[in-house]
């Protein structure tokens, strides 16, 4: 047992040699920047200049999680060439949905305008989220309200993503003030559908890579198997790809840099952005 915990970690040192990081990174315009939200960013230590760039949202139902804690995304990530943004954001109580999503916009744009001095290639940008965090990047990939030129986004992957149909989620479990729902959702049904991405897919949305796990919340397989059926109407070839875990345990299994996800992600980014060199 010890000796595979020791070569765990040497392998998880090995990892963080090739990649440089970027602490707190500012994205959010304000005379303070300690009270904004700020980014981390894995750059991979290749010599190349355009790599693919994946924009991670952490989860923890809208009112809980931290970017620091995904470190180990970040650098599996980039240890394969892919730099990587890790954002942060407001959660609730001090902001609600639309807060969040707007944040993540105004991060995605950042990226955008910014990728390139950390080797990424501001024309190759997907998004991913788990949880709360697939939700706000289903939202802004989707809803124009909140991405100008929603062309920067070339994919999504979805990971066990929460909230694709909050309005029919909430219609059966009104919101209260626990876990802040109140604050993140309000009692308005009108609110509840501007807040959920499944009303937003059209044929204009960026391509999605969707993982569920078998073992999830009820909730969010329902909420997935709800959005897909309206993804099928006009991108009727994605299948989601299921596994055998638990909802944490579909987050925690990119520690782990064999992981399958790596190879699946990268091959669906450069599917849909093809290196030209």
């Amino acid at each position: 047992m010890k000796s595979n915990i020791a070569l765990l970690l040497l392998i998880l040192t090995a990892s963080s040699c090739s990649v440089q990081k970027f602490k707190n990174v500012s994205y959010l315009e304000s005379d303070s920047k300690d009270e904004n939200p700020t980014l981390n960013i894995f750059k991979p230590l290749n010599k190349k200049t355009n790599n693919p760039v994946l924009i991670f949202v952490h989860g923890g139902n809208w009112n809980k999680g931290d970017k620091k804690l995904y470190g180990f995304l970040g650098r599996n990530f980039a240890k394969k060439g892919v730099t990587t943004v890790v954002v942060g954001y407001t959660l609730s109580p001090k902001t609600n949905y639309d807060g969040m999503a707007i944040q993540v916009a105004k991060a995605i744009q950042w990226t955008k305008e910014n990728c390139a001095t950390y080797n990424g290639n501001p024309n190759k940008i997907f998004l991913t989220g788990h949880s709360a965090g697939g939700h706000l990047v289903a939202l802004v990939a989707t809803n124009p309200k909140y991405l100008k030129d929603q062309s920067i986004v070339k994919g999504v992957i979805l990971n066990d993503a929460a909230g694709l149909d909050m309005k029919h989620y909430l219609e059966e479990f009104h919101p209260t003030q626990t876990d802040d729902y109140i604050t993140t959702w309000s009692e308005n049904p009108k609110t509840w559908q501007d807040a959920s991405p499944i009303y937003f897919v059209n044929k204009s949305s960026p391509p999605f890579l969707i993982y569920l796990g078998s073992k999830t919340y009820p909730s969010i397989k329902e909420s997935n198997e709800r959005f897909l059926d309206k993804l099928h109407e006009f991108q009727p070839n994605v299948q989601p790809i299921i596994l055998n875990k638990k909802h944490v345990p579909m987050v925690t299994q990119y520690i782990f840099p064999w992981s399958k996800r790596f190879s699946e992600i990268i091959t669906f980014m450069n599917k849909i952005a093809p290196n030209k060199d």
